[in-house]
């Protein structure tokens, strides 16, 4: 071999190894990329034109939404609502925040709710809960637990100076789950609203987990339709394994952080004016004549004290005050319903006890009971009949949240009969719009 073939031999030698190395060191470091990041790529190529696209076969139930759905919520982060983390002016948090601030037809301007809500946490959540449920015409009462952090009190405080019909309650609680202070935070909200210039026809109490299923429309033709001038209250006689509820005095604690309820050894009275004790839900819907006379009758006092040492007495004392029939001296209780029984399509919630039964298990997971909803419940909201629905954890399953706020948002819009503002809208126009 002459030198110049052999120079050419060592050059292209040297361009196959070089080649080579390139080659490696690129599928070296296509293959040991971070696996958060594969799934990132995957999620991008998989999500279609989420969320209306994969929100619509969600509520359809296809299988395959489900898979994909957990591949795009496992890297999706929802962007931080604004006006939450920093404060604006009231004209931007209107606007931003996408509040609706006209009635939207003759028959809810004409109707007037008040709303209890009671929050201690989650202050993104409690924006979503209220922008769906506000209306101008309506009233809002805010009971914040007393516990909470005071940037959190001042949030919700900054958030709600911009709304002449939201306050927040007079008098706050330390509120303790399953404790008499529960119960007192509505009463508290109560006596607020029965006070307020604005009048209203109906109260409704939710927490801060809660989100409605049927629009403001909805929840008023179903008030007139079956309730009209009567009180939701769902509930029985309370049951045998139920009774130790209210025959021994409980005590609420809260120490170090942590607040809860424990039974004592002390037997209790029995219950005042030989009234039957009811237990049901905690969640009502009630006449303002019902509410003023709850606050001033001195027999549904002298149960308002009995129930102070009882557990978890929201589920009892709303129910008892609103069984009364003609042979009770309680008879003149407004808009009372005795032959009642769990009636009353208030809230949907999947108890672990029901599996089976009303539903065919939690999708999410469970905490005391109670399903926190995962993507495979959506379906199932919303084809319940209930007015809304708890629980919902939107940093632990935040595509849920969002495919119900825009469902519900579109469906609200949709009944107006009045031009819509653009504010209004959740979400721009898309190549693929959500199926209601």
């Amino acid at each position: 071999m002459n030198p110049l073939d052999a120079t050419k031999s060592g050059f292209l030698l040297c361009i196959a190894v070089c080649m080579f190395i390139y080659t490696f060191i690129y599928l070296k470091d296509m293959f040991s990329e971070e696996p958060s990041e594969q799934k990132m790529k995957a999620n991008i190529a998989e999500c279609g034109f989420y969320p209306d696209e994969l929100c619509s076969a969600l509520f359809a139930g296809k299988a395959a939404a489900f898979k994909i759905g957990n591949l795009c919520q496992n890297t999706y982060q929802p962007k931080p609502l604004s006006c939450t983390q920093t404060s604006c002016n009231c004209s931007m948090v209107l606007k931003t925040l996408h509040f609706i601030t006209r009635p939207l037809s003759d028959e809810e301007g004409n109707f007037s709710l008040a709303y209890i809500i009671t929050i201690h946490k989650e202050l993104e959540m409690f924006v979503k809960l209220l922008r769906a449920i506000y209306m101008p015409q309506n009233i809002y009462c805010i009971h914040v637990d007393e516990k909470s952090p005071k940037d959190y009190k001042a949030a919700v405080q900054n958030l709600i100076n911009c709304f002449e019909n939201i306050f927040i309650s007079s008098k706050r609680e330390s509120v303790v789950y399953a404790g008499f202070s529960r119960l007192q935070a509505d009463i508290n909200c109560m006596r607020d609203l029965v006070n307020s210039k604005i009048q209203w026809n109906y109260v409704i109490n939710l927490c801060g987990q809660d989100y409605p299923i049927k629009t403001n429309r909805d929840i008023i033709q179903y008030i007139k339709s079956k309730w009209n001038g009567k009180n939701m209250t769902p509930g029985i006689v309370q049951p045998a394994h139920m009774k130790h509820r209210t025959q021994v005095s409980y005590r609420e604690s809260v120490h170090s952080g942590m607040s809860y309820v424990y039974p004592t050894k002390n037997i209790k009275a029995k219950p005042p004016h030989n009234l039957t004790i009811y237990f049901g839900s905690a969640y009502y819907i009630l006449t303002k004549e019902f509410v003023e006379f709850t606050l001033t009758d001195a027999r549904a006092k002298d149960l308002l004290e009995w129930s102070r040492d009882t557990y978890s007495p929201d589920e009892h004392y709303w129910v008892t005050l609103n069984r009364l029939n003609e042979t009770y001296v309680f008879k003149d209780a407004p808009g009372a319903t005795p032959n009642a029984d769990w009636e009353g399509n208030i809230r949907a919630i999947k108890w672990k006890d029901q599996e089976g039964t009303t539903h065919r298990g939690c999708k999410g997971h469970y905490i005391r009971d109670i399903c926190v909803y995962g993507l495979g419940d959506l379906q199932w909201i919303i084809e319940s009949p209930h007015l809304f629905a708890n629980k919902f954890e939107p940093a632990t399953y935040p595509l849920v949240m969002d495919c119900l706020e825009r469902r519900h948002r579109l469906k609200v819009l949709h009944q107006a009969e009045i031009p819509i503002e653009d504010h209004w809208r959740l979400q721009e126009e898309n190549y693929f719009n959500l199926k209601l």
